[in-house]
């Protein structure tokens, strides 16, 4: 069902408002805070990878000349740059860089198998693709069937500090293993990323900015339901995202050290890390990967004070803290996204640090926070919070979207706001299901708001299961499942069961040594569930599928669930 019946019934629809209100948002590229950061904080540390640290002023320049070698190459404004790199300098200036003589930089998740990248490659029209060097011989191997002109290959040795660059070379098995990690091979013929900068000109000054209306970024989503697919993002989504986000958690600029442990491809490590924190002239911690090593010996060399996590990030890091005797006093403020915040992290996470950790929400398609807890006693962990500055939230019947249902009843949620997407990249139909012309976004997400304007998650419409007419909110399910002795985690869902529509199945993964059985599991549901929802199967995994963000993939589960024999 599309939104165009609500657009012109629903004006008077009761919604829910941001307590904070946004602020001007100016009518700039997202490349102006750059610019601008480097003009005032030009000394200021902008990036420490691995204890290799650039400053502002530096970074500018660096992103000038890899405009530069863009340039070089033949991109003109609108033309797509593919970015497949883990998180380290080279993202981060390819991006500004892309973006700053008005091409259209096309995110991709680096550990993708060949056909998967090669898919988004020709999906977005890419004309330009700098790919991590293990990713290059895939995308070479296919490249004819895609509109890529130049693959450029990115040794991700060459951000390293110096001392840990050469020790990749010594005849070590320990050596070696950290190179096989970062590095794959090259065919002959195909040009690296750092010679082309070496032997750029820097991009003129007077070299024609992109506009606030341009587009600036394609981020696919969809993965976890179907296949992906790209959302249009301009200039002006990103940069009210990012100012969104400066007056939620009201950062002084030039103030703050930024942990970036989160995937930059990911819709939230990129606002929050690539965005957010230059905009508010941060220096941004970069981490390859998270490994709690690594961000532990960060934290030694320069204590962060914003983190944006996914849960068992925040609860592995207390551990690994607790363990090296190692403070994480310096963080403040945290932001926690994904999935749900479990009161015990929160309450781990804050009583290791003294400072505040909050839930958002959030979706590829607007930019991609739209409502956050706020930095304050009111924080609710469980909770999605209220709207983000600028925001408004609409709660509307599952089944016909131009009914607004009474508070604390659950429904869709449908968002408007300034950093809400334009369309899917080449999708008009998708796009005319999910957005309606007067900007709400149909999020496919069910929710109840409270009394207090607070809006808390029930499930995903599109996982929801419908069994005999009734219908069972697998995260419900999965969250009392979650307190069964011997549990460890668990999936919830829906498989084809003749005249019953779906039967409900349990995967579970359990503590070691711990044997769980379906009348066990049906036991124990029994005293909290409705008949309906009692799984009436149980699957006992080594572990449960989860995305590069952490999120259990209940598709990929499912998959698994009738891949295997009934019994």
């Amino acid at each position: 069902m599309t939104l165009d019946s609500p657009t012109s019934q629903a004006k008077d629809l009761p919604q829910t408002v941001s307590p904070i209100p946004c602020p001007p948002i100016p009518d700039e590229p997202l490349t102006s805070a750059l610019a601008r950061a480097a003009g005032t904080h030009g000394d200021r540390v902008a990036i420490d990878f691995l204890g290799r640290t650039t400053t502002y002023t530096q970074l500018a320049e660096q992103v000038s000349r890899a405009a530069g070698a863009l340039l070089a190459l033949g991109v003109q404004p609108g033309d797509r740059v593919a970015i497949a790199l883990p998180n380290c300098t080279a993202h981060l200036v390819a991006f500004y860089a892309a973006l700053r003589i008005g091409a259209v930089v096309v995110e991709n998740n680096p550990t993708y198998s060949a056909a998967e990248l090669v898919h988004q490659l020709a999906d977005s029209g890419t004309t330009v693709a700098l790919l991590w060097t293990k990713a290059v011989p895939g995308v070479l191997a296919d490249q004819s069937s895609t509109a890529v002109r130049h693959v450029i290959a990115v040794d991700l040795a060459h951000d390293l500090p110096v001392l840990q660059r050469l020790a990749l070379r010594l005849p070590i098995a320990k050596a070696r293993r950290s190179a096989a990690a970062m590095r794959g091979p090259v065919p002959p013929g195909v040009p690296f990323w750092h010679d082309l900068l070496r032997a750029a000109a820097p991009l003129p000054a007077d070299h024609p900015e992109p506009l606030s209306s341009d587009v600036a970024l394609l981020q696919y989503t969809g993965g976890t339901t179907g296949t992906p697919k790209a959302a249009t993002l301009t200039h002006a989504r990103l940069v009210a995202n990012a100012v969104q986000g400066a007056a939620w958690t009201g950062h002084r600029t030039g103030t703050e050290t930024v942990f970036g442990v989160l995937p930059f491809f990911h819709a939230f490590g990129l606002t929050l890390c690539l965005s957010y924190a230059i905009r508010i002239a941060a220096t941004l911690v970069i981490l390859p990967s998270f490994d709690t090593s690594l961000v532990l010996a960060a934290q030694r060399r320069r204590p962060g004070s914003f983190l944006p996590a996914v849960p068992p990030m925040l609860d592995r890091l207390v551990t690994a803290a607790e363990d090296a005797n190692v403070s994480l006093s310096s963080f403040t403020h945290a932001i926690s996204g994904a999935m749900k915040l479990p009161a015990e992290t929160a309450q781990r996470w804050e009583s290791a640090t003294g400072g505040l950790v909050v839930e958002g929400y959030g979706m590829t398609e607007t930019s991609p926070v739209a409502l956050g807890n706020p930095f304050d006693a009111r924080r609710r962990p469980g909770s999605l919070g209220l709207p983000f500055p600028g925001t408004d939230v609409r709660v509307v019947s599952l089944t016909d979207p131009s009914q607004p249902v009474p508070r604390g009843e659950r429904g869709e949620l449908l968002i408007r706001g300034p950093q809400v997407f334009q369309g899917y990249w080449n999708r008009p139909d998708e796009t005319a299901h999910q957005l309606s012309p007067d900007g709400w976004l149909r999020t496919g997400d069910v929710v109840q708001v409270d009394e207090d304007g607070f809006v808390t998650l029930v499930d995903r419409i599109k996982e929801m299961i419908v069994t005999s007419g009734h219908k069972v909110y697998p995260s419900q399910v999965e969250d009392w499942l979650r307190t069964m002795p011997g549990v460890s985690d668990v999936a919830v869902v829906g498989v084809p069961s003749g005249d019953m529509g779906e039967s409900v199945v349990a995967a579970l993964t359990v503590q070691e040594g711990v044997q769980i059985d379906l009348s066990a599991v049906r036991e124990w549901c029994r005293p909290r569930l409705a008949k309906y929802a009692i799984p009436r199967r149980v699957v006992l995994l080594t572990e449960l599928p989860r995305s590069q963000v952490g999120k259990v993939l209940r598709r990929v589960v499912r998959e698994q669930v009738l891949a295997l024999p009934a019994s």
